[in-house]
């Protein structure tokens, strides 16, 4: 347990400081940074855009989707066409896809070359899947949200069909299930457990992670209710887990000993009253997604910490063209890519 003051006590994120990285982007959702300065966003168009540190950008993808359209709509935002959602370097630098749109898991070389892994898992539809994780044994942990199609009616219906799956050299299996809306997943720093997002219980699962990589000891993590419903999340290095509360957007932290910390608040109380209404009563429409956008990061959805010090935080959004970014007083977690040793040369 760390022994030092937290950083995160006492400190919010100045709004002042806050810039913007990026332009024209479609549905950034998910947000991979380099120690280069290289950032990789998830792009509804059917690929991801590739941000160099001068900030010229590439779409790369290996066929162009029309993307978002100029409307935007809520369903195509949600429901339709090809859309990247989580994003992870494999142990050779490839980008490995959960395709939110195609209901699979797929690998993107960084010339744009592309192939489906896998659409099935026991002779059934994956279903929804929502995110990726790579180890620094080079395993691949993926998450299913529901297998309800479609996918909105596990909000409404709060279904816990979510499961985490693992592929590594014994194949895909699932290795554990029944979370209610399944979305992005972390390893601690000494992978000893798994978090787990669980938005429609808009709660942080976790569980402990065996050698062969079964997971066992469930527990909640944190308060059973977060105020908001949770999508994306990362470890700082002082073990404090960030988490985007999407529809009420707010970036919130839970620290080591579970205790919640808000750290950015760019919600509209009363259209998020409105929101949360309808998330209770099981009456949620694609359109009352959008309801309380901010303005930061629209939908704020997934964050990550880059520059040469693991200390700019990055937000993703379901609705932003830009990426809002700003200096955190606490390092993040390099994940398994940023230790140049844990990529095959």
């Amino acid at each position: 347990m760390p022994q030092s003051p937290n950083p995160l006590v006492g400190w919010t994120v100045d709004r002042a400081s806050i810039r913007t990285v990026g332009q024209g982007l479609q549905r950034p959702e998910c947000i991979l940074a380099e120690p280069d300065g290289t950032l990789w966003t998830a792009d509804a168009r059917g690929g991801v855009m590739r941000i160099a540190p001068d900030g010229a950008q590439q779409l790369i993808a290996q066929t162009v989707d029309s993307g978002l359209g100029a409307d935007g709509s809520a369903e195509r935002l949600l429901l339709h066409g090809t859309l990247p959602n989580g994003l992870a370097f494999d142990r050779d630098g490839n980008i490995l896809i959960a395709n939110f749109g195609t209901d699979a898991i797929e690998l993107m070389t960084r010339d744009g070359h592309s192939r489906t892994l896998y659409t099935e898992i026991d002779g059934e539809p994956l279903g929804k899947t929502n995110f990726v994780l790579t180890d620094s044994r080079g395993r691949i942990w993926f998450t299913v949200t529901t297998r309800l199609r479609p996918w909105t009616r596990a909000i409404n219906e709060k279904t816990p069909d979510g499961y985490v799956g693992l592929i590594d050299e014994k194949g895909i299996r699932i290795v554990a299930d029944g979370f209610v809306g399944t979305n992005e997943i972390r390893l601690d720093a000494k992978e000893e457990w798994l978090y787990v997002v669980e938005s429609n219980a808009r709660r942080i699962s976790r569980l402990r992670v065996q050698a062969d990589g079964s997971l066992s000891g469930r527990e909640v993590f944190g308060p059973g209710n977060l105020g908001g419903t949770p999508d994306g999340f990362a470890f700082d290095a002082y073990g404090n887990l960030w988490i985007t509360l999407i529809m009420a957007e707010r970036l919130v932290a839970l620290t080591p000993e579970g205790e919640l910390l808000t750290l950015l608040d760019d919600g509209r109380p009363e259209q998020i009253a409105i929101y949360d209404e309808h998330f209770y009563a099981g009456t949620i429409t694609p359109e009352l997604m959008r309801i309380a956008q901010g303005t930061v990061a629209p939908l704020m959805a997934s964050l990550t910490f880059g520059g040469p010090d693991l200390k700019t935080v990055y937000l993703g959004s379901l609705l932003g063209t830009t990426l809002s970014c700003f200096r955190s007083p606490v390092a993040g977690l390099p994940l398994p890519h940023w230790r140049p040793a844990s990529i095959a040369a």
